[in-house]
């Protein structure tokens, strides 16, 4: 975990975290307090949002930092994202997603090439 985001983490969570999968291919880490209002979120999806479902509460792991700030992510979250040997660590606001750099380049690019989707369509930067 990058050193700017330790302290922050250590003071909201005690450096306590979930990691789980998401359905770009990537991995999602949650602070736990994060995770657990997300947690009863998913929980009360329809049944039709059943795969949803299994793929992010089924694969939820609790993960803590360790003294010099690393997370130790587990081989089948790590088999599942395909994280290799370079890897991303994005800040999304109340989570961080955790990407193969390569897949995550591909990725972007794909997305940037079909432009920006409608709901975007107002944003300007």
């Amino acid at each position: 975990m990058p050193s700017r985001h330790r302290d922050s983490l250590a003071a909201s969570c005690d450096g306590r975290l979930t990691v789980t999968r998401h359905p770009d291919g990537c991995l999602l880490i949650y602070p736990r307090p994060a995770w657990d209002a997300r947690r009863e979120q998913i929980a009360q999806l329809p049944f039709s949002a059943r795969a949803l479902q299994r793929l992010l509460l089924g694969n939820a792991t609790d993960v803590d930092l360790d003294s010099a700030g690393r997370v130790l992510v587990p081989t089948e979250l790590r088999a599942a994202a395909q994280l290799e040997r370079d890897l991303m660590l994005l800040g999304m606001g109340a989570h961080f997603e955790l990407w193969d750099a390569a897949r995550l380049s591909e990725h972007e690019r794909a997305a940037l090439a079909n432009g920006l989707p409608e709901s975007a369509a107002g944003f300007t930067f």
